[in-house]
């Protein structure tokens, strides 16, 4: 193996340096704050798990994990979502807490990525978990808040994908027969390969109307008459009661004012496997891939021995923050202190008199700089304290 780089980092990690760091900590605090008015908890769990009860939970692909061994023999992940901890919390340290729970996080997720993938490995998500109840009610207030925590960060151009997995999954089944055949069309789906999803009905031996309703899956995204032609295609009491759900949470979102924002997409699928009925991805116009999902699981605590009903949302900072166009925008601290030798004690008071505000304040030795123009350009407000004489200024 060839020696590494000094400055070398492992597939997918990233550096996060100060303005990307406050910016990032300005999108956290206005999605928690906004979280926490809707009346949600905030919850943490450790960073490294047992492989055989969250790693295998979280459905997350075995390559994208993150292994090691204890003292003791077991294999430990790093989490590689944070769904699947707080359903192992739920169903223990808060099983008998009275439901429904509403559950909110802040925390780095770790998925190994390959080296032409170009992907973060360890990415922060905020987001929350509503436990116990299996209402549209919850579904469409958990899309209402996600809306509103990515309106409070700033973004104002932003769609809502909303889709029902019982759907697809009753749609391919009745049609396909198994849910083997199905899988292959899920992944089409999942990857909106939709020419390989089109190549692949043309190969099999189906009637002609089968093929059809098959090929009209690919057309069912817009507004509310997006159902309706869905109702067209299915025919198992499954696939109609999960429209029946789906339009439900329309009239929630439609009582919440937010429809404008929503489409309804009847091909979503996402990679997570556990979700079982209502998901919904974020758009916005300036990234081309999502910035935030969710969905219901209700059967993903039944791995824990707790099954109950449950939905949930996450953001991925990095992502947000990249959309909201801020990464390349300066930063400005608040006020500097420049001094020189005698009047630093001067210096220090003034300073302690602002942090005691709550503000912030930079005291810096002119001695210490080579240019103080262009040290001085990083603050709103430079305050100079230069000379014996008391002469001195302040710059804005």
């Amino acid at each position: 193996m060839s020696k590494r780089y000094m400055f070398e980092k492992p597939i997918g990690m990233r550096d996060t340096l100060p303005e990307l760091y406050e910016l990032k900590r300005q999108v956290r605090e206005s999605i928690l704050s906004e979280v926490a008015c809707w009346g949600y908890s905030p919850v943490e769990t450790p960073t490294l798990e047992f492989h055989d009860t969250v790693g295998e939970a979280s459905a997350i692909l075995d390559q994208q994990l993150f292994k090691l061994l204890d003292q003791e023999g077991n294999t430990l992940v790093l989490r590689p979502d944070m769904t699947a901890p707080i359903a192992r919390i739920v169903a223990s340290t808060l099983k008998n807490a009275e439901r429904p729970l509403r559950l909110t996080y802040d925390a780095p997720v770790f998925r190994s990525q390959q080296r032409e993938g170009g992907k973060s490995a360890e990415f922060e998500q905020v987001g929350i978990e509503l436990i116990g109840d299996k209402s549209n009610s919850a579904d469409g207030e958990v899309i209402a808040l996600m809306m509103s925590s990515l309106e409070k960060s700033g973004l104002q151009s932003y769609q809502i994908a909303v889709g029902h997995v019982g759907f697809v999954n009753a749609l391919l089944k009745d049609i396909l027969g198994s849910d083997e055949r199905a899988g292959v069309f899920r992944r089409y789906l999942y990857e909106k390969n939709y020419v390989g999803f089109r190549q692949e009905v043309d190969q099999l031996p189906l009637s002609s109307i089968d093929k059809q309703r098959l090929n009209g899956l690919l057309g069912l995204k817009g507004g509310p008459t997006t159902i309706e032609k869905a109702r067209d295609l299915v025919e198992t009491d499954e696939g109609k009661e999960a429209l029946n759900e789906l339009e439900n949470l329309m009239n929630v979102l439609e009582s919440y004012n937010l429809t404008d924002h929503v489409l309804i997409d009847l091909n979503l699928v996402m990679h997570m496997s556990y979700y079982t009925g209502t998901v919904f991805e974020a758009y916005s116009d300036e990234l081309g891939y999502p910035l935030g999902s969710g969905g219901r699981y209700d059967q993903l605590l039944n791995q824990f021995n707790g099954g109950e009903p449950a939905t949930g949302f996450g953001v991925r900072l990095d992502r947000l923050t990249e959309a909201l166009g801020k990464t390349k925008e300066a930063v400005l601290h608040d006020v500097c202190f420049v001094f020189s030798e005698e009047r630093r004690k001067e210096a220090m008071e003034q300073a302690k008199e602002l942090r005691a505000e709550g503000r912030s304040a930079v005291m810096q030795d002119i001695t210490g700089l080579t240019n103080v123009d262009a040290f001085t350009k990083q603050f709103r407000e430079v305050i100079y304290l230069v000379g014996s004489n008391g002469n001195g200024g302040s710059k804005q």
